[in-house]
């Protein structure tokens, strides 16, 4: 009996499995499926705007009849912020899910990771959010792309306000981890060329994540700086700031940091937000070309919410997606990484490129200064530079790109 019974389970239990494998595969026949793989937990304060900016390109993208005949589907998994859990979800996304492609990231060493899967398994991969240069330079390869402004691109929108600063005695404060460690020497590197006699007198790398931001605060004061380079952001960045706040780090040195005047990041602190720092970031509220405000109230109409600088990254990275398929005529990876060279997209707040030499968009940076507003703190004076302009060379590029 007992026998009878476990044939009769085993039975059952395979019926299922291959009734729920053709159900993948007849929606797969259906729609174009993408497996979408980011760090929701670990880091909600950008990636729950993202996740609503590809949401609402999807809708979009489907209610206008969807790319070549099918209706778009975004399969989303999260990865805990764990390169590991990057790979594994990547593989069952493409193994069970029957996904085409995939896309998304947020931490650079998860990225690199899905890099390097997207070369290993021949699989499409748009980066859209991690920074770091290493995923289109030594690490590139023909599956990926990149969205977002690299950090060296970050860094050289900025630097030049930092020159203009004149000030010698530099102190630096970032996230030990790539991204963080990357922004620092691109910035001591840029610094030197344009400014001989720079001086960096102390320097503090504490974990992602766990800053002690009043021992951190301390020792930049203690050197004595003339000015401050930053490249801490989220949970870390609010309690750097509300430290040196309450410290007076702040009020005699002049500070230049990446992402601060990001929504995410800058409404948090609200009337405690830094005053007259530069910074890079998205001032949504006060771009005003037709294409920026048609994005903005129709992510009003639809969330009820204002965007922040992930809504325009998850958005941009979808309807990057569709325009790619559309030109590739195929969800096939090497057609679709051919397609993506030279591949134009506009975007709500520029027309941008995906560059053959590269694979790096042309999405700029908008730079600013910090400013406090209605209790809140906000973006002024700023400018939108074209990530073309924030390139190196191309015979640089060639020096430090991998072979496809």
């Amino acid at each position: 009996m007992n026998q009878f019974n476990f044939q009769r389970g085993l039975r059952w239990a395979l019926a299922a499995a291959l009734l729920t494998m053709g159900s993948v595969a007849a929606r797969a026949q259906d729609t174009i499926r993408i497996g979408e793989i980011n760090s929701y937990k670990a880091q909600p304060a950008f990636l729950e705007p993202y996740r609503r900016g590809w949401e609402m390109a999807l809708d979009e993208i489907n209610a206008s009849g969807g790319v070549l005949g099918k209706k778009l589907e975004v399969i989303a998994r999260d990865d805990n912020g764990n390169p590991g859990d990057s790979v594994r979800v990547a593989e069952e996304l493409m193994a069970r899910e029957r996904v085409a492609l995939l896309f998304g990231g947020f931490l650079s060493n998860t990225g690199l990771a899905l890099t390097d899967y997207a070369k290993q398994h021949r699989v499409f991969f748009l980066a859209a959010e991690p920074l770091t240069d290493k995923i289109v330079w030594q690490n590139g390869n023909k599956y990926t792309y990149r969205l977002r402004p690299s950090t060296s691109m970050l860094v050289a929108s900025v630097v030049k306000e930092a020159v203009k600063l004149k000030k010698k005695r530099w102190a630096i404060v970032y996230p030990n981890y790539e991204y963080g460690q990357s922004a620092v020497a691109s910035f001591k590197t840029l610094m030197k060329q344009a400014q001989p006699d720079v001086e960096f007198v102390a320097e503090q790398a504490p974990p992602l994540g766990k800053i002690d931001a009043g021992a951190v605060t301390q020792a930049l004061a203690d050197a004595k700086p003339d000015a401050i380079f930053n490249a801490l952001f989220a949970a870390d960045l609010g309690k750097f700031v509300r430290e040196g706040n309450t410290r007076g780090l702040f009020e005699q040195v002049d500070v230049v940091s990446l992402l601060t005047g990001e929504p995410e990041y800058l409404d948090p602190l609200k009337g405690e937000a830094p005053q007259n720092w530069i910074v890079t970031g998205y001032p949504w509220y006060a771009i005003h070309t037709p294409e920026h405000k048609k994005f903005v109230e129709a992510y009003r109409k639809k969330f009820n919410d204002y965007p922040r600088n992930g809504s325009l990254v998850g958005y941009s990275a979808l309807m990057s997606i569709a325009a790619g398929l559309r030109k590739a005529g195929s969800t096939d990876a090497d057609r679709l990484a051919a397609a993506f060279s030279g591949l134009k997209v506009e975007t709500p707040v520029a027309s941008i490129v995906y560059r053959p030499q590269d694979h790096q968009s042309t999405l700029g940076a908008f730079v600013g200064r910090t400013g406090l507003k209605e209790g809140r703190g906000v973006m002024t004076s700023f400018t939108y530079i074209d990530g073309a302009a924030l390139q190196l060379p191309d015979a640089e590029v060639k020096k430090l790109r991998a072979p496809d």
